[in-house]
């Protein structure tokens, strides 16, 4: 299998031969060889590289999440590396004076197929940029670790876009970040000078252990595939006072609050009997972020078929279960701003809508699963942008 990266440099080289290039990639950006996207460009094309971009967290991968990111020089100190992710929602876009002194803006991010990871949003807004600054952009295409055939999730409701959902796409999308960005700039009318440089021996039906490339984090909470492929629904508690395991080894792997007991929890979630996983028991105490330094009892997840597994329709059930044994004894929503969005609650943002808070006291599993199914409209305009 061949990376879009691989693609432009071996193949494709012409689109980016005399011209200044910007990059906008992180620490995730290497080959099967373990080499970064910056030294390949520089090095082997000897590309003019004249700015960098790095996305939340960072050009360098080290920011925590929702940490604002400073812009600074590079290690020698040479070039510009522009956050993207700074303190105010003007941050999230590249101004123009970012791309003045570039003529193309080179993208090797590589996303984990979830809709609220922030990575794809970035993109569409570098996409903004250079349609108003007149700039050319290419898409160096990876693969989706959770594969792309299975999907998951709701559209967004009007008025709960956020930087967790800009464009209607479902919550597991089951897209590369290349169709992505060709559907939000074919669908979305977006009208910009866009190259989606794909890979070659990617299929579909691809997991990520099936690619053969090692796991670099993406983030410094994306620890696994195994962590990737829960995310569509563990993310969503980061939107109550549950501790989604950030600031232990295992962030989305595992999940726990002091208020909670493990052996009833565990006995009735296990009893809902959905499709591939169960629950095994597990304490622990955050570093950092929610319950830091107190002792958490909780779950463990445990994937039994990842084929069968639905990680958002898990993430609901988990959190109605949650509310149902312990809104009266320590359950609470979250209450800080969420992603810079203050006005609407962060369970709204994260499914799209208020359905799911507002009614939840009187759903049960059979009407949850109605909550995470997609919509007709959404799998056919997905569809429609498929290139693999």
């Amino acid at each position: 299998m061949l990376l879009g990266i691989d693609i432009l440099l071996t193949k494709r080289l012409s689109l980016i031969k005399g011209k200044r290039v910007g990059l906008l990639a992180h620490a995730a950006s290497l080959n099967a060889e373990g080499r970064h996207t910056l030294d390949r460009l520089a090095n082997d094309a000897g590309a003019k590289i004249t700015a960098l971009f790095g996305p939340e967290h960072g050009f360098a991968t080290k920011a925590q999440d929702m940490e604002p990111v400073e812009t600074h020089e590079d290690a020698q100190g040479k070039l510009p590396v522009y956050s993207l992710y700074g303190g105010d929602l003007d941050s999230l876009k590249p101004a123009p004076a970012m791309l003045k002194d570039l003529d193309v803006l080179v993208v090797d991010l590589q996303d984990i197929g979830s809709r609220y990871y922030t990575y794809i949003w970035t993109v569409a807004l570098c996409m903004e940029a250079c349609v108003e600054s007149g700039k050319e952009m290419i898409v160096c295409d990876r693969p989706n670790p959770i594969g792309g055939e299975l999907i998951e999730g709701p559209e967004i409701d009007e008025g709960y876009q956020s930087f967790v959902g800009l464009f209607p796409i479902p919550v597991r999308h089951g897209m590369t970040i290349g169709e992505i960005v060709q559907l939000m700039n074919d669908q979305g009318g977006m009208g910009a000078k866009v190259t989606v440089v794909a890979m070659e021996g990617w299929k579909r039906s691809m997991s990520w252990q099936d690619t053969g490339l090692a796991w670099t984090n993406p983030s410094p909470n994306m620890r696994s595939y195994t962590a990737a492929l829960l995310y569509p629904g563990m993310c969503l508690i980061e939107a109550t006072n549950i501790s989604e395991g950030r600031g232990t080894d295992t962030p989305f792997e595992i999940a726990g609050a002091p208020y909670m007991d493990t052996d009833d929890l565990m006995e009735a979630f296990n009893a809902l009997g959905l499709p591939g996983v169960t629950a095994a028991p597990t304490s622990f105490i955050p570093m950092r972020q929610k319950w830091e330094g107190k002792l958490c009892h909780g779950i463990r997840w445990v994937i039994t078929d990842a084929a069968a597994f639905r990680p958002y329709l898990t993430g609901l059930a988990f959190i109605w279960l949650c509310h149902k044994m312990y809104s009266n004894s320590g359950f609470e929503w979250r209450h800080d701003p969420y992603e810079f969005v203050a006005d609407r609650p962060a369970i709204d943002l994260l499914t799209g809508s208020s359905r799911f808070r507002e009614a939840i006291t009187k759903l049960c599993p059979e009407t949850l699963k109605l909550l995470a199914e997609t919509p007709d409209e959404l799998i056919d305009a997905r569809s429609s942008a498929l290139i693999y």
